[in-house]
């Protein structure tokens, strides 16, 4: 699940609006540091000069950060750039997968995210907030993104 804040007025603006995300993820550490890069797919909702825009992207951030804990429970921190590529600005299905195979990711946008997180056993909860670096066009304007996201973790491995 991702909760997304986005809005030319402002973080916690009351035009806020829910997005969604799913992916993978990895962590490769030793000493309660460690480095976690990831990759998933993200719809997001982006309030423009007053007009609703959706899309989807590709995010993957390269998180690095610590953690305490043991015996499968613990609490981390982390930080890190990302990059996200939009695949498509309107959410037709077809635009999407057009898109995908032919390679054409040209809306780039970078952004530095932060969070923290637990860990129970094989479930981990992270809430993060990410800090758009660069604008994105919707052709009437743009904007940079700033959302916060909230996630639930399943470990296979």
């Amino acid at each position: 699940m991702n909760l997304t804040s986005i809005s030319k007025s402002g973080t916690f603006a009351s035009s806020n609006n829910a997005g969604y995300l799913g992916g993978i993820w990895a962590r490769f550490g030793a000493l309660g540091f460690n480095f976690q890069p990831e990759a998933y797919v993200t719809g997001k909702n982006v309030t423009v000069d007053g007009i609703e825009r959706k899309f989807t992207s590709v995010d993957v951030p390269l998180l690095v950060g610590g953690k305490i804990g043991a015996f499968g429970f613990g609490a981390g921190f982390y930080t890190g750039p990302l990059v996200s590529f939009a695949i498509n600005k309107d959410q037709n299905y077809g635009s999407a997968v057009s898109s995908i195979t032919s390679l054409n990711y040209k809306n780039q946008n970078y952004a530095w995210q932060v969070g923290t997180g637990i860990d129970i056993r094989s479930l981990s909860v992270d809430l993060r907030y990410e800090a758009g670096l660069t604008k994105q066009d919707y052709g009437t304007g743009s904007t940079k993104i700033n959302l916060f996201n909230l996630s639930l973790a399943y470990k296979l491995f």
